[in-house]
């Protein structure tokens, strides 16, 4: 029998290391992706020749749903679920887009001192896991729950919740960040895919008696 791998979005915080590990209960049916260009505006202004320009990776936005369910948890009496439903495991997916509370409570304690000027505090970087062809670098840009089932505590113990991913490219992140790499090497083999199907695209294309050339 073939394990399936699941997928799976992830905050990478050293400090707290297990504080946004979000991995699929069950992998989404499907998964919507959105690929905007980079390149010249073009129109009459453009100059010749700049048209066909990439002035960089292009911005790709992933939406997908996460289904979350104590059922069976429930069902073989785990204490965590009994306790607390699922609001653990949403609270981790919450908390990719909360500032840690100890980053905000040492900003007021310097801005209560006169600190001119308070840098706010960095997220984590967030990655999203969807096999081991494609881990990118992530900003979450929405998350929206619905929760559809509550045990007697008003704990939730289903819901599904939907989230908005901007991929992180070379072109927003610093070359010293871990996720700068990690976004190259994306590239790198969806180019080798492109390979692989360009060729299997022209072998198919031959063999039907098509010449594309």
């Amino acid at each position: 029998m073939t394990r399936v791998m699941r997928g799976a979005i992830v905050g990478v915080d050293p400090v707290n290391p297990l504080a946004s590990v979000i991995v699929f209960q069950y992998n989404p049916d499907s998964l919507q992706r959105t690929l905007a260009p980079q390149g010249s505006e073009g129109g009459d202004g453009a100059a010749k020749g700049e048209t066909l320009r990439l002035k960089g990776p292009p911005i790709e936005t992933i939406k997908v749903e996460i289904e979350i369910d104590a059922t069976d948890q429930l069902a073989a009496g785990g204490p965590i679920a009994t306790r607390l439903g699922i609001y653990p495991q949403l609270s981790a997916l919450e908390m990719l887009v909360y500032p840690k509370s100890a980053l905000v409570i040492a900003n007021t304690a310097l801005l209560a001192a006169g600190t001119i000027e308070v840098i706010p505090p960095t997220a984590p970087l967030t990655l999203f896991i969807w096999g081991p062809a494609r881990v990118v670098p992530v900003k979450v840009t929405e998350i929206a729950i619905v929760e559809e089932a509550h045990d007697a505590a008003l704990n939730p113990i289903r819901a599904k919740a939907s989230v908005g991913l901007r991929v992180l490219s070379y072109a927003d992140l610093p070359l010293t960040n871990p996720g700068y790499p990690l976004f190259m090497a994306h590239q790198i083999a969806k180019e080798a895919m492109a390979v692989i199907g360009s060729t299997s695209s022209i072998a198919d294309a031959v063999g039907g008696g098509i010449h594309p050339f």
